[in-house]
């Protein structure tokens, strides 16, 4: 009954608090929200557009490479074949020589041996144009597969520098988050552990922070202890200039009835992100085309039981550090 007591007192406090702001505030922030959004949309597209155009030049390296062996292999058969056919043109060269010596020095002799000699020298002869053609077709066969492995080695050595190049830039992505994330954790080091975790996945470094640290229930207001925390990270933002910044309100599964600015737990978790970006540019002098405030509302728990302890995780809010990727952008488009 207490506790029933202490909720009603509690929105009707928060309904006189909130029932006073302007509308235009409202439709200002609501119009705020909308283009987080879509920035949000368009990162995580450019992101997903980035590591689909990675994956194409992945393969075609493993194409090309398939391609060269196979030329490889057509030159090595061809190669082969040209020297037998240059040792066959050789012996019937020896032979033809032969038969000419006979033939001079039996042409005088008997008419029928020297017919037999003719036949077999016309033969012969016969036999040595047909060989020189196969093997007149052989080198030029021998050169074009020679072109087309230049060729395509000369492409293959050009994407091998490209997809050097494109690892090269993802592995010094790799090497700012890590520094990031010490960064951050050195910055944050008596908070971790006391609502505040900072983990790292899909190259970029989270930093969340649970409802108890910032907010009281309910609120959009930072508390003291938050804004100390916040300074702190705003700190490290502001001498890293190559980090964009996403900051996610999370709630949890309970429904809200709010009659004021904050309807559902939409508005909570969006104004909560706001409220953040406000103390992040108050207190440092971060660049706030850099931040983006976001709401997921309940829709995206940790836990998703639904018991007070999964709760209690879920409302929670997230800043999301993710490296600038101009530098690899501009390598894709190049190719």
């Amino acid at each position: 009954m207490k506790n029933t007591v202490n909720y009603i007192t509690l929105a009707l406090i928060s309904f006189s608090l909130f029932s006073c702001v302007p509308q235009r505030k409202y439709e200002e922030e609501q119009a705020r929200r909308a283009n987080c959004e879509n920035e949000l949309s368009t990162l995580k597209n450019s992101y997903q557009d980035c590591d689909a155009k990675l994956t194409e030049a992945n393969k075609k390296l493993v194409d090309y490479l398939r391609d060269v062996t196979g030329l490889q292999r057509d030159t090595s058969i061809i190669g082969t074949n040209l020297r037998n056919l240059t040792s066959q043109y050789d012996r019937l060269n020896t032979v033809n020589d032969q038969l000419l010596d006979k033939y001079n020095r039996l042409l005088e002799g008997n008419i029928a041996d020297t017919k037999k000699l003719s036949g077999e020298l016309q033969l012969t002869q016969e036999q040595l144009l047909k060989k020189q053609d196969e093997l007149k077709q052989l080198e030029a066969a021998l050169n074009n597969q020679k072109n087309d492995l230049d060729n395509l080695t000369a492409e293959l050595k050009k994407r091998e520098r490209r997809v050097s190049e494109l690892e090269g830039i993802l592995k010094k992505k790799d090497e700012s988050v890590n520094e990031l994330k010490r960064k951050v954790s050195d910055a944050l080091l008596g908070f971790e552990g006391k609502g505040l975790t900072i983990t790292q996945k899909n190259g970029k470094v989270y930093v969340s922070m649970d409802e108890s640290l910032l907010f009281a229930s309910g609120s959009i207001s930072v508390e003291a202890k938050g804004v100390e925390a916040l300074k702190k990270v705003a700190k490290v933002l502001e001498q890293n200039t190559d980090i964009n910044v996403l900051i996610e309100g999370h709630t949890d599964d309970v429904p809200m009835n709010g009659k004021g600015d904050i309807k559902d737990n939409w508005d909570l978790s969006v104004m909560r992100a706001t409220s953040i970006v406000k103390i992040i540019t108050k207190y440092s002098a971060i660049d706030p085309k850099r931040l983006t405030a976001a709401g997921r509302g309940e829709y995206s728990p940790i836990d998703p039981s639904k018991n007070a302890d999964s709760r209690k995780k879920n409302r929670r809010t997230e800043i999301i550090l993710t490296p600038k990727l101009d530098e690899l952008f501009k390598v894709l488009e190049s190719n």
